[in-house]
């Protein structure tokens, strides 16, 4: 993949993670699979809400989701993306810090 490809594709996994609700479902996938409505009572949306994230973090890649009977079950495909966040928060710098 040619190097512009690559910032391309990490800047589409970066929007997709720039959400917090986002971030709690794919925290939640990190332990074990969940179907939409166990996400749904973890972040307090509606399900068309976690629907939609769901889907963005689909498209981007990120997770995975199998049908069974009528419910879908969503799994994470690369738990390192959290992985990164987690150096993140490791990192974080208080807000009252100035800037320049």
């Amino acid at each position: 993949m040619p190097e512009n490809e690559n910032y391309k594709y990490l800047a589409r996994i970066m929007k997709a993670l720039a959400h917090p609700s986002r971030l709690l479902i794919l925290d939640r996938l990190r332990e074990r699979e969940h179907c939409v409505c166990e996400l749904r009572d973890a972040i307090g949306a509606d399900i068309s809400t976690v629907s939609r994230h769901l889907a963005v973090l689909r498209e981007a890649g990120i997770i995975d989701s199998r049908k069974q009977n009528n419910q879908v079950f969503y799994s994470l495909i690369f738990s390192c993306v959290l992985d990164a966040c987690k150096c993140v928060l490791e990192h974080k710098v208080p807000q009252t810090r100035s800037r320049k």
